[in-house]
């Protein structure tokens, strides 16, 4: 198709959606015959989705437990175990133990490193959050206290990112006192070991005092720097906090952010396709509308763009995501909706504006606190799961994509660390990667694999995995190795679409000392030195002072180089 008519389409769709009937609909409520008979009717506050038992399919864990403004009754960590389809079996006392409090929200991530996902429960009421520890297949055991800081909070969101960029998941958590969320607390930073142990370094590593009424926290690089910061979401008038991170996990203040209130969630994407985060806020404008700010990569800017959301609701909104429904290459919208409401859609015209299309979701009055999107089924394209609490009958629903496109868009390597050979001139070296594809979520999305590539002088391709480190952030480690060394990154993401990054070489001579040439000086040369010891001629690589002999100033040379 031609450039310019694809042009006139985007231009137009928008315009057609509104009027699409129920008849082609591409969301279809398929609860019944999917979910659990009974759906349990749980008071559920967050969606966290991810392959918990490696069977290559997206299990789903709700966070559940109420009441709004005072503790409610303990409820069920619920585990609904995907067959592959989206037809999901309740297997949360199984996989549990029958873990039940008032948790507010859940996060996955692999906080020992031993290739599953561990969990963290945000409890509410001056509770102590929750960490479970995977074993491999999908069955938790609850290591709370040997691992976590023996620290209560009124918490609605704990996060895994790597904090300091030294391999493993920190943990940042919200906090609203010692009563309830609505309170004021301060925010925690708990710093991993490395073994999955965390300590409480919030004095060094986060800004004092108190903030109000916490409802979420997300991670994401809205610098460029590949490092993660951190957005909070807060009720109350420009509450919610943008810190900076300094690379090493020690966070300042962003001052000059537009002002937002009463809100609920946010979530980072790039919706106007420069390279640059963005940012929406559920219920954060004026009048209970959507907060749109557009980003300009310093993490200082931000564009007020709210008013390119037609019509911005000034509803009740607890939750939104980002998602590509057309495969059209730009992030469309979906909002849910609390208040005994509907899940609204949004059309991205590729520019960062926004228009609602009708008739692509089924019509359901509920009230959703958090809305997930991924491909739940297997089939290709992004199916959606809400949770419902707070009002309403508490049944959380799936939603299936019938009609619409595949999802064949391969995910972006945005950016990653390039090594400069002569500032650094001996390895390893880290690497990380900023990998967006066409879904967002706290985790960035769904994938199959991340890999770091490389060939030393034009050898064979090697290949490491690289590790989940927050929000939309891989982290890999390439091995030290002299002679001309090009590297870049692999991506392939839940549809199996294989995304490639640019190249990258720089050159590392070897050490002179390292006369057996496998990339360290030790013993094995300090044998072929001895052995040319007295006179030689030229060329004599065991010569290292190129006085024409072998003898102790070469010696001494080798070992100020010894490295094993």
């Amino acid at each position: 198709m031609p450039a310019p008519v694809r042009a006139a389409l985007r231009l137009i769709l928008p315009a057609l959606l509104p009027v699409c009937t129920a008849g082609a609909q591409q969301f279809q409520l398929q609860t019944s015959s999917r979910f659990p008979n009974p759906n349990p009717a749980d008071y559920t506050n967050y969606i966290a989705v991810s392959d918990i038992d490696n069977d290559g399919d997206l299990d789903v864990i709700f966070a559940n437990g109420g009441n709004f403004s005072s503790a409610g009754t303990n409820q069920l960590v619920r585990i609904f175990v995907n067959d592959g389809s989206a037809v999901f079996t309740d297997e949360s006392i199984l996989r549990t133990g029958g873990l039940a409090g008032i948790f507010r929200s859940v996060a996955t991530g692999d906080v020992d490193r031993d290739g599953d996902e561990d969990l963290i429960l945000a409890a509410d009421f001056n509770r102590q959050a929750q960490l479970l520890i995977n074993d491999g297949f999908g069955y938790y055991a609850n290591e709370t206290v040997p691992r976590l800081p023996a620290i209560t909070t009124s918490s609605t969101r704990a996060q895994f990112g790597d904090i300091d960029n030294d391999g493993d998941l920190d943990i940042y958590i919200n906090n609203g006192g010692t009563t309830n969320r609505f309170g004021c607390g301060q925010n925690r930073v708990w710093i991993n070991n490395g073994t999955g142990h965390f300590a409480d370094q919030t004095n060094i590593r986060h800004p004092g005092g108190a903030v109000c009424e916490p409802m979420d926290v997300i991670f994401g690089d809205i610098d460029n720097d590949l490092d993660l910061d951190v957005r909070t979401g807060n009720r109350g008038s420009n509450n919610s906090k943008l810190y900076r991170n300094s690379g090493a996990g020690v966070f300042s203040l962003i001052t000059g952010v537009p002002a937002d209130s009463m809100c609920y969630s946010y979530d980072f994407g790039d919706v106007n396709g420069d390279g640059n985060l963005d940012m929406i806020g559920a219920n954060a404008g004026p009048s209970n509308q959507e907060l749109l700010l557009l980003g300009d990569g310093t993490g200082s800017g931000w564009t007020n763009a709210s008013s390119g959301i037609s019509p911005n609701p000034n509803a009740d909104d607890n939750d939104s995501k980002f998602f590509d429904l057309d495969n059209d290459g730009d992030l469309d919208l979906i909002i849910a909706a609390l208040g005994q409401s509907r899940e609204k859609i949004y059309i991205n015209n590729g520019s960062g504006g926004f228009t609602q299309a009708l008739g692509i979701i089924t019509d359901r009055n509920d009230s959703t606190m958090d809305v997930a999107v991924a491909d739940f089924d297997n089939d290709g394209d992004f199916d959606i799961i809400t949770a419902q609490g707070e009002s309403g009958n508490f049944t959380n629903q799936i939603y299936i994509n019938t009609t619409g496109p595949a999802d064949t868009r391969a995910p972006r390597i945005i950016r990653m660390d390039l090594v400069d050979g002569d500032a650094q001139p001996e390895g390893p070296w880290i690497i990380r990667a900023t990998i967006w594809d066409d879904v967002t979520s706290d985790r960035g999305f769904f994938d199959r694999g991340v890999h770091l590539n490389w060939t030393v002088d034009g050898g064979d391709v090697q290949q490491v995995p690289m590790d989940w480190s927050g929000n939309s952030l891989w982290r890999g480690v390439l091995p030290a190795a002299t002679g001309r060394i090009t590297y870049w990154v692999t991506a392939l993401d839940w549809a199996s679409n294989p995304g490639t990054g640019s190249t990258h070489t720089f050159v590392i001579a070897a050490d002179p000392a390292d006369l057996d040439g496998d990339g360290t000086v030790g013993f094995s040369d300090l044998l072929i030195l001895l052995g040319a010891w007295g006179p030689c001629a030229d060329p004599c690589p065991a010569d290292l002072d190129g006085d024409g002999e072998v003898g102790f100033g070469d010696l001494l040379l080798l070992l100020s180089a010894w490295s094993s």
